[in-house]
């Protein structure tokens, strides 16, 4: 200790500061890598130009992320499950904790560029060098400034670059969260509503078919009829039997699934079923949402958005791999009291400063930095690559999901077609039988036919309402960006800032 100079201390700080914020940067310049995808969307062709489609509601004017769910979904049942679902989802809240974690993790990397300064007393007792018995003491107290690196050659500042890129990827896996619970509790909600349906037209096909079989064994008791059709009506009426209880055993998993998504139990306002005498088709419709081009996913799907933010950190990795190799200086310094007695540690006159920079230069690791560097560029290429498979991903998703708008329509209107076809070809059949004019074979087959195609009617209009959901889940919708930018965007910028 240097006792009575009292140093400039804040002015020697501010010194090693400027020199810190002129420090370098050794981050590749980034370049968003090029799409791997078409630049529009594949047709679909087969169909002829006089099919009829559903017509589905009004098209609103911008792109399926900024359509709020509120407006897409106009089910108000359906809007009370997923409103429960954003509140107590626990895979949301997992996804929104773990933006906590980022942040914290990037404030901390964010520290590293301060110097820390902490209040402490050290003490020490040694042999005298000259042997001859004594004791040497020496006592400080006062501010300890330890290890503080000055970044010339931005390794700190790539690190925290690199936790700024990864606490914005969590925010974007928080929306990609949303979005697919948003789209998850939307179609399990149209699976249970076409389960309630499909419960009821197989309880009436076992009604009828129970009374078939009655009807049957009386004429066979009575020797009408012979075992042939006696037991092809038991074989009808045992069917109608399995597909009910699969159907009760479906409509269970679905709610149950439901459940977990909503987060709390199904009673009350929360309870799913359809109105009596009510289907599928009397739902309320959903919006229609414009396509837009391939290109725009990059900016409206959030899971594209947290690849990209991926790739940004892994970038910055880089950069910090790179400043390895060159000289690290740190300082360590400290102001206060010194004294070779505790007692008159703070004593008028005591004042000492130190001042200790280190620099190191790497000589020989073995390799160490080498391989750093080396994991850092292929930690990037592989953020490349997962970059592009979601780019990919999301393209064949929306890719699907047209298909999807642009046949259903026209394969709903075939099946419905068909039922009224086979509802009327029952009628005949049975009318025929009573009469003597046909075979019972005749009328058990159209009867099983009905049956299918009722089934069939229902499974295609809830495929064709899902696909509504997930065209617009794929897309991008389910979350709305504040303007006049992303909030947590701002608030990192004026973190940064500061």
């Amino acid at each position: 200790m240097n006792a009575g100079f009292k140093p400039r201390l804040p002015q020697l700080l501010a010194v090693c500061a400027a020199a810190f914020l002129a420090g370098c940067s050794m981050i590749p310049k980034y370049e968003r890598p090029a799409a791997p995808i078409a630049d529009q969307w594949p047709a679909v062709s087969g169909l002829s130009s006089s099919s009829s489609q559903a017509q589905p509601a009004s098209v609103p004017a911008g792109a399926a992320a900024d359509i709020e769910w509120q407006t897409f979904f106009s089910d108000p049942k359906l809007r009370q499950l997923i409103d429960a679902a954003l509140r107590n989802n626990r895979d949301l809240r997992i996804a929104v904790l773990n933006i906590e974690q980022a942040r914290a993790q990037f404030q901390i990397r964010r520290a590293d560029q301060f110097p820390t300064i902490n209040a402490g007393i050290t003490g020490s007792r040694q042999p005298n060098a000259n042997g001859n018995g004594s004791i040497t003491s020496s006592y400080t107290g006062g501010l300890l400034m330890t290890s503080y690196e000055l970044d010339f050659f931005g390794r700190v500042a790539s690190l925290k670059e690199s936790a700024l890129a990864r606490y914005l990827a969590t925010e974007e896996g928080r929306k990609t969260t949303q979005i697919s619970l948003i789209a998850s509790v939307a179609n399990t909600y149209l699976s249970l509503l076409a389960d309630e349906e499909l419960l009821a037209i197989t309880q009436q096909t076992l009604v009828t078919r129970e009374e078939s079989f009655k009807l049957s064994k009386l004429r066979f008791d009575n020797g009408v009829t012979s075992e042939l059709d006696f037991r092809q009506a038991e074989s009808l009426t045992e069917a109608a039997r399995a597909s009910l209880a699969q159907l009760v055993r479906q409509r269970a998993l679905d709610q149950n699934a439901l459940t977990l998504l909503v987060g709390q139990p199904l009673s009350g306002d929360l309870s799913v079923a359809l109105p009596v005498g009510k289907g599928l088709a009397d739902a309320p419709m959903m919006v229609d949402v414009p396509a837009g081009l391939p290109s725009d996913l990059l900016t409206r799907r959030p899971d594209i958005r947290q690849a990209e933010q991926q790739l940004l950190a892994s970038n910055a990795d880089i950069g910090a791999a790179r400043a390895a190799f060159f000289p690290r200086i740190s300082l360590t310094a400290s102001a206060g009291s010194a004294s070779s007695h505790l007692s008159g540690l703070f004593k008028s006159g005591s004042y000492g400063w130190t001042l200790a920079p280190q620099l190191i230069l790497p000589l020989f690791d073995a390799g160490r930095n080498r391989a750093g560097l080396d994991s850092a560029n292929a930690g990037r290429d592989i953020a490349v690559a997962q970059y592009e498979k979601s780019i990919q991903t999301a393209f064949r998703e929306v890719a699907d999901a047209l298909a999807g708008r642009d046949t259903l329509g026209e394969q709903l209107r075939a099946q419905q077609a068909q039922a009224n076809a086979e509802t009327t070809r029952f009628k005949l059949a049975d009318l025929r039988y009573q009469n003597g004019v046909a075979s019972y074979l005749d009328q058990l087959d159209a009867q099983r036919s009905l049956f299918s195609a009722r089934q069939a009617v229902v499974q295609t209009r809830l495929a064709q309402l899902q696909s509504q959901v997930t065209l617009y889940k794929t897309l991008g919708g389910g979350w709305k960006e504040e303007p006049p930018g992303d909030a947590l965007s701002l608030k990192a910028s004026n973190e940064l800032s500061r």
